[in-house]
């Protein structure tokens, strides 16, 4: 691939719809032969919606936080899967923003650009928390380093042509993210995904063994929550617009089978299943929830793009309490539209063929990400006392 579109934002949200459209088809079959979208990735690539923050500086696109968010919402109607894949792709093209140097950028952005994709690797298992993080680069003589460590949850990681590490600097120095190659000699990725839900996210082990890192391919990620930043609320507004999209698709669905298989209940007195009062009192509950969703996700993205116009310690603040208010409504809209799928649609909609039964999984599993009751206790906090969010990554 020598170069992808460079996309404005309309056209951004429009080739989301339609690449979502064509995921949707064979969304449930994948789920339910844990098939990972590798060809879909590459269309994913290949439409230049992948490289759509890169900063125009660079060539790219630049476009909005706005924007990014609805295209990550199609996406994930069509399939939440292949909306979760690039997650980590658009946070650490991001990262790449705010701590490469000009050398870092060219090389790393120009890749963006080329079609490549960034995967992650920054969560491990057996550590006390989170952000309890163990793999060290130790140093190698003057300029480079040699990585160790073990990852999970590692979206992405199989389906992409660089991993960034979140690695220490040194046994006790400060978290840096190291740059490196897929296929580098040391690196293993390994597919060992077994979630109830979002199947096919490729969400497996990196195993690091003795990776050779050149200096130029680390960069600083702690220095990010030295200051005010929206970083932690940009990567947690695209969760939520993952979220918001299953809940649509649950609702879209739940809406079809109603319409073309329900059978209606004897005591409604109506011909159709679509026409109970019931089921339409209870459409009408589900598509508040997911209004009301979609609407604070928009609000959210709006909210981030103004801190950056003016990054101040209170916008940062804003920003990352608009985003727990729409990461909490969404994992509730998730949630509800993809359980009350079965209460509308009847007895025949739990058909295991069907594979309605995915929405749900995909949504108990995606919103499991983060605690919505710590978005609650934020917003809480916001409320009652002015008292920003803490300053890191997870709000």
């Amino acid at each position: 691939m020598t170069g992808v579109p460079v996309l404005a934002s309309a056209e951004a949200v429009a080739v989301a719809a339609e690449l979502a459209a064509g995921f949707a088809q064979d969304a449930a079959e994948r789920d339910a032969r844990r098939i990972l979208p590798l060809a879909e990735v590459d269309r994913l690539s290949e439409s230049g919606l992948l490289a759509i923050t890169v900063p125009a500086r660079h060539g790219g696109a630049d476009l909005p936080v706005e924007t990014v968010a609805e295209v990550f919402r199609l996406l994930s109607v069509g399939d939440p899967n292949i909306g979760q894949i690039p997650h980590s792709h658009f946070v650490y093209v991001n990262q790449l923003r705010l701590q490469g140097t000009d050398a870092q950028q060219k090389l790393l952005f120009g890749e963006v650009l080329a079609g490549h994709r960034f995967g992650n690797a920054q969560s491990e298992a057996n550590t006390r928390h989170v952000r309890d993080i163990r793999t060290t680069l130790t140093e190698d003589g003057p300029g480079h380093w040699r990585l160790d460590g073990r990852k999970f949850y590692a979206t992405g990681a199989l389906l992409a042509h660089r991993i960034p590490v979140l690695a220490h600097l040194g046994p006790d120095g400060p978290l840096h993210v190291a740059w490196v190659d897929r296929h580098a000699a040391g690196v293993e990725v390994v597919d060992d995904w077994n979630g109830l839900g979002q199947r096919t996210t490729a969400s497996g082990s990196v195993v690091l063994r003795d990776v050779a890192v050149p200096d130029d391919l680390v960069t600083p990620y702690a220095l990010t929550f030295e200051g005010p930043q929206t970083y932690g609320a940009f990567a947690q507004v695209l969760h939520a617009a993952i979220d918001a999209g299953i809940a649509r698709a649950a609702l879209t669905d739940a809406a079809s089978f109603v319409r073309e298989k329900s059978r209606p209940y004897p005591d409604a007195n109506v011909e159709r299943a679509a026409d109970d009062p019931l089921v339409v009192r209870a459409f009408g509950e589900i598509e508040l929830a997911v209004r009301g969703a979609e609407a604070l996700l928009a609000e959210a993205a709006r909210t981030i793009d103004r801190a950056n116009a003016d990054l101040t310690a209170h916008s940062a603040a804003a920003a990352s309490v608009a985003v727990a208010a729409a990461r909490a409504a969404t994992t509730h809209a998730a949630l509800e539209a993809s359980s009350r799928l079965f209460e509308v649609a009847g007895t025949r909609s739990a058909a295991a063929g069907l594979g309605l039964d995915r929405h749900w999984r995909n949504a108990r599993t995606h919103t499991l990400h983060d605690p919505a009751v710590w978005k609650i206790q934020h917003l809480g906090r916001w409320a009652v006392d002015g008292t920003p969010p803490p300053n890191h990554g997870q709000v």
